[in-house]
């Protein structure tokens, strides 16, 4: 058992299903709704840091091999269901990183809720690798 933890992933999950839910209560906020994109962007940051030290510290891959396509290779090794999907949550999530666009927020707050199926499943098949 290594001593990387999933606490920082259950946290973003955690704080984005809250996001939902205040959203789901004042959506005609912007700012709910922006806070939830916000939230988006940490879940899928916390889980590719995650994946990226368990493919280097429990799977010994190289530094190259873990940056160049962190979620083909944890797909590879059975720790995501479909990297296709999390390669999604990426654009999702890059799209909403240098300008800011209402339009763009609209479609990325769209995509929001597919994450929260795969955070869920990805925590689940790292139980086995980290504490």
């Amino acid at each position: 058992m290594s001593d990387i933890s999933t606490r920082a992933v259950k946290m973003a999950v955690a704080a984005l299903e809250q996001g939902l839910r205040e959203h789901a209560e004042y959506p005609h906020l912007q700012t709910t709704r922006d806070g939830v994109i916000q939230r988006f962007k940490f879940v899928v940051d916390t889980s590719r840091q995650l994946l990226v030290r368990v493919l280097k510290h429990v799977f010994n891959l190289s530094e190259a091999t873990v940056q160049k396509d962190t979620f083909r290779e944890v797909a590879k090794l059975g720790l995501v269901a479909e990297a296709e999907n999390w390669i999604a949550h990426v654009n999702a999530r890059n799209r909403t990183s240098h300008t800011y666009d209402s339009a763009i927020a609209e479609q990325v707050f769209a995509h929001v809720p597919s994450v929260l199926p795969d955070a869920r499943d990805l925590l689940q098949r790292l139980q086995p690798y980290v504490g």
